[in-house]
């Protein structure tokens, strides 16, 4: 029996509903029903009924002066009803494994934790030798690879007030703090990071997990042990790591960023 996947059934009703949803979602003042009709290319007839089941459910609401729709908080409290780090724990735990199985390296996810960087996760390289970062590990973000990835992708004002009162930033001699900001830049540019490590000798990648933009930021990182199977390789081996942390953020239901 040919296998049927979710792409095999449509929905009309509920994607326009959800059409509806975005479309509000990405305006900036209230819109009315004509204005999203024309904007979705569908009659306002099409839409009526619908809209009027939303806003019964409390997901959008009228504007008082405009009678325009805008979206309510309904959302966002559902989105908030169970904790982004368990989500994040149960998105990535089978694609880290299945990653470390593929490239016969440990790798781990990290989050930032107030001033610090935390291992929330770490899945281990099937080798009988291999590296491991503990769960639960913290460290200063801008001394490791996978701090300094996140720190680059967080928005011009929040990265602003992180190295205003950030150790490790603050002891930096004024040059040396121009060149780190130029660093962070080329990160953001690259999407990715790898550098050799801070503790030890060899190199650390790591790669972007979630969407910033929408306040999910993690990142998937992967010590590479010197001189083992994988040394003069790391860099080939970006695409592949990527590739899992596109997983983890596509199981979250979130869009891959983009700067």
């Amino acid at each position: 029996m040919k296998k049927r996947t979710a792409q095999s059934y449509s929905v009309p009703g509920l994607e326009k509903g959800l059409d509806a949803l975005e479309a509000l979602a990405g305006a900036n003042v209230p819109e009315s029903l004509t204005q999203l009709a024309r904007q979705l290319n569908r009659t306002s007839s099409e839409l009526f009924r619908m809209m009027a089941v939303l806003e019964r459910r409390n997901y959008i609401a009228r504007d008082l002066a405009s009678e325009g729709y805008h979206l309510t908080l309904k959302l966002y409290e559902l989105a908030h009803t169970h904790s982004p780090v368990n989500q994040l724990l149960k998105a990535a735990a089978l694609p880290m494994q299945e990653l470390s199985d593929a490239i016969l390296e440990s790798c781990h996810l990290c989050v930032l934790s107030g001033p610090l960087l935390t291992v929330i996760a770490q899945a281990e390289s099937p080798e009988a030798v291999r590296l491991s970062v503990e769960v639960g590990y913290k460290a200063l973000p801008l001394n490791t690879v996978s701090g300094r990835l996140m720190v680059a992708f967080l928005s011009a004002d929040e990265r602003e007030a992180f190295l205003k009162t950030d150790a490790f930033f603050q002891k930096l001699t004024v040059r040396k703090q121009k060149l780190l900001r130029a660093d962070l830049a080329k990160i953001q540019n690259d999407g990715y990071h790898i550098a050799p490590s801070s503790r030890r000798t060899g190199l650390d990648v790591s790669c972007l997990v979630g969407n910033p933009k929408v306040g999910v930021l993690a990142a998937l990182g992967v010590p590479f042990i010197p001189g083992g199977s994988n040394h003069g390789k790391e860099r080939k081996l970006i695409p592949v790591i990527q590739r899992y942390a596109d997983r983890i953020t596509a199981s979250l239901g979130l869009t891959k960023t983009t700067f």
